[in-house]
This record gives structure tokens, sequence and C-alpha cells, in this order.
């Protein structure tokens, strides 16, 4: 005699091929169920568990595994073909794709990263201080820290991010290949991020190539705003204006940059050895851009 899950078999099958993008956590199967036991006619004393072991001997639902070396392993359910993009976003809530995966689906260059960049702000936090020449030398003399939060999925790295507090300034929906709504930084936030942190994004040389992919994308008065907005203590409107300078953009674009003042030295890339110095900019950047 056929169970009252196999009875219902056709109905959940509809309910999950309705809901885009084939990522869920037990959580979401838990609700799931909860939801739609009575549309579906399953007996009340089926469980979660119970639920989740008939999803995945009877109609086809994988259990992906994502492994971190130093934060132990989660699991996630997926059905058919799934975005890897929205099942990282399920690894912090309140989250959003950024940097090099930003640079990416806005298709800023031509680099075809592995990696996914999540990214879930950190609460707000009073501002640090002021800045010096000394403070300033000091920071960028060290090579900058990166995520050790990282996460492998078949083939795929996730890094997770603690980023600035912005109450996600400039993050957009952008539609993924499933159809599925993906939250990323929009490309004048992205731009902004990614010099912050261009390891985040391949290396400076990959933040150049995305700037220069950017020109006709961009609304450089927006990307000024935003910068202003997010008030960082650091510069780097300097360091924003050279590349997009270097990157080819008319003065009209970039001369709002230079009126912000070029009070301090400031740096490109973190640890650089024997730099070279942009004087309009008062900038050091690597040999060779």
């Amino acid at each position: 005699m056929a169970t009252s899950l196999e009875r219902a078999k056709g109905r959940i099958q509809t309910q999950i091929e309705s809901m885009i993008g084939g990522v869920f956590t037990e959580a979401d199967l838990s609700a799931m169920l909860s939801a739609n036991a009575g549309v579906w006619r399953v007996a009340k004393s089926v469980k979660r568990k119970e639920f989740i072991g008939f999803l995945i001997s009877e109609m086809g639902l994988r259990a992906i595994e994502m492994k971190s070396e130093r934060y132990g392993s989660t699991i996630r359910y997926v059905w058919g073909e799934y975005s890897p993009y929205a099942m990282a976003l399920t690894l912090r809530p309140r989250s959003y794709l950024s940097h090099g995966t930003a640079v990416l689906l806005h298709g800023l260059n031509d680099q075809a990263s592995k990696t996914i960049y999540v990214n879930q702000e950190q609460s707000k936090k009073p501002a640090s201080g002021t800045l010096s020449q000394e403070r300033l030398n000091l920071a960028f003399s060290r090579r900058q820290r990166t995520s050790s939060y990282v996460f492998s999925l078949e083939g795929r790295r996730v890094v997770l991010l603690s980023g600035k507090h912005t109450v996600q300034l400039g993050v957009v929906a952008h539609s993924g290949l499933l159809g599925e709504r993906l939250p990323v930084t929009g490309i004048a936030r992205t731009l902004i991020d990614i010099v912050v942190r261009p390891a985040y994004a391949g290396g400076i040389q990959q933040v150049l190539e995305a700037y220069r992919g950017a020109e006709e994308l961009v609304d450089t008065a927006e990307l000024v705003r935003t910068l202003r907005q997010l008030n960082y203590l650091y510069p780097y409107h300097q360091a924003v204006g050279f590349l997009l300078e270097r990157a080819g953009y008319p003065e009209k674009e970039w001369v709002e940059l230079k009126r912000l003042g070029t009070e301090f030295d400031f740096y490109l890339v973190h640890g650089m050895k024997s730099p070279q110095y942009d004087s309009g900019w008062r900038l050091f950047y690597p040999q060779g851009m």
C-alpha cells in the first residue's frame, strides 16, 4: 500500500520545481513540509527526517557538502541544475555577492574565476580615529590580510567576507542563469570594493581591466556619491581617480575626485616593492601599470 508521501509525489515535485535556484537548507525543506502537508495530503506523522529521506531516495534530491578545513562542513540540498551562487549565499543570512564575483556577473573583464565572494556586513562600529602619513605608510607596508573563512563547493571556492557596515549600499538584484534572484553589488559599488580589496578581484591588474570594461556602463557621478557615502578613513578617492585616468576615462569623469584633495601620499596596493609614483594623484603604484 502506497504511503502518503508516495501518493503526494507529483504534487511535491511540482512545488519543488517552482522554486527557482534549486538550493535548499534543511530548514527550507522542513518549512516546505509544514506549509504544504495539508495541500499535499501528507500524513501528520511524517517528520522532517523522513521527508528529506524520501526526497533523496525517491525523487532525486541530492545532498551537497560544502567543506572548510577550519570551519567544518555544512550540507545543502539541490534539485536538478542548481545555482552555485544561490548556494553560496545560504552560508550567511543577509549576505550578498561582491568583489570578483560582482565583476564576473556584471561582465567587467574576461577573468573566469572559480571563487565566489559572499559578503555579510559587520555591525556598525565607531569611527577609527584620525589619519596621518605615518599611519598610512605603516598600514600599506604590510601585506593585506585576506579571509580564511573558505569553503569548497564542487570545484569552486566560496570565500566569506565580513565587510564594512553600509546597510547594503549599492546592492542590486541580478538575475542568474537559472532566473534566480542574486543580491550583488552594483557596478559603482563594485569598482570601489575592488580598489579597497584588490586581492578579492584577482589582483590590481584585473582591477584595472574591470575599470576599462566598466567605462560604458558606470555612472561616475554615482561612483563619487557612493565613495562619499562609504566614508572611508583612507583616501581611496585617489586610487579610484588614478584608475579611472589610467583606464582612459576622459578628465570630466574623474576631475571631481581630484577636487576631493590629495593631502597624503597614498598606495594602490599593500606591500609593494620599488613602486612608481604618480605626483598628480600622490599615489604609489606597482611598476608596469
